[in-house]
């Protein structure tokens, strides 16, 4: 199996601090720019599994980067450069304790709890008589605040702003942004035979001006259905074929773990990670309709470092 990097512990010149996410690995660098190395770990139920999917991290980078650069027309965002296909370097933000998901289709958690009777998620209100995987009249908005800890929670723009978490200001215009990148995602999805279902983005803001950060339309971050057979399978009351992470959570659930206390990860073989890189890689090639390109996995801490260290030294 090639090889995977599931943990980092760089030291590049001016560097502040780290922040090790569950996926990401952020460094600080003269607290003006961040280096965000997407590592190959993986997460479900908010749970860092204990091995590694080759290529991963390069997936997730470079499909981040290429929607971020296509959108940047639209929404001011965050990035500057990547200087290693697992690496993007960007403009340091202080980040807003909020996500703000957009959903065009009922389903995942926001089916869950429409099935059990809720008919208002996060103050929107949803209409009588919808089933599962049907597209919603205009896509709407469910924020959730960034937990510290644990589970993320749904909260209504009305708290949000009169909790103080954000401005009305601020949370309007990312309002505003959150819907125009959804439009934009979801003609560029279109073009590639797929529906872009739901999704999140997060924001920041640096000199007075909000900042979409982070990664963007990755399959850890959205759900996309396939356009062909969409109706039929919706008619037929039948599951719809998607591209996301959701197979991983399925072989998870169908094995007994859903993240809760006593259960215990399954094993993870050599062969099950190589055949959740090739979905991820099948994922790359849908989403961005190119061929993936493998990068050299011998060394990935050696080329990382080699990498941005010569990215940072260009910036003097």
């Amino acid at each position: 199996m090639a090889n995977t990097l599931v943990n980092t512990d760089f030291n590049f010149e001016g560097q502040k601090s780290v922040y090790h996410g569950k996926v990401r690995d952020v460094y600080d660098i003269n607290d003006d720019i961040l280096v965000m190395v997407a590592t190959d770990r993986i997460s479900a139920f908010d749970v860092i599994l204990p091995k590694g999917i080759p290529f991963k991290g390069q997936v997730l980078n470079q499909i981040a980067a290429k929607f971020l650069d296509a959108t940047a027309d639209i929404v001011p965002n965050w990035k500057l450069a990547t200087p290693d296909p697992m690496v993007t370097v960007g403009l340091k933000c202080e980040g807003f304790r909020v996500e703000m998901i957009i959903r065009g289709y009922l389903t995942g958690s926001a089916w869950r709890e429409y099935a059990a009777g809720c008919r208002e998620l996060c103050g929107v209100k949803l209409p009588d008589g919808m089933r599962e995987n049907e597209r919603f009249p205009e896509p709407i908005i469910t924020p959730t605040t960034k937990a510290e800890a644990g589970h993320d929670e749904n909260i209504s723009k009305e708290e949000i702003i009169a909790q103080g978490i954000v401005s009305k200001e601020d949370y309007e215009t990312m309002e505003r942004y959150t819907r125009a990148l959804f439009a934009r995602g979801t003609e560029i999805a279109a073009s590639k035979g797929l529906i872009l279902v739901d999704t999140k983005y997060e924001f920041g803001k640096r000199d007075g001006k909000v900042i979409l950060i982070d990664e963007i339309h990755t399959p850890d971050s959205s759900r996309y259905f396939y356009a062909d057979g969409y109706a039929e399978r919706f008619e037929a009351g039948e599951p719809q074929r998607q591209l996301s992470k959701e197979f991983v959570r399925q072989w998870l659930i169908e094995n007994g773990f859903m993240g809760k206390a006593g259960q215990k990860v399954p094993e993870m073989t050599d062969e099950y990670c190589t055949s959740v890189s090739d979905r991820y890689i099948e994922l790359y090639e849908h989403i961005v309709g190119e061929k993936f390109a493998k990068v050299d996995a011998a060394d990935i801490n050696a080329r990382i470092r080699a990498n941005v260290e010569a990215y940072l030294a260009s910036r003097k």
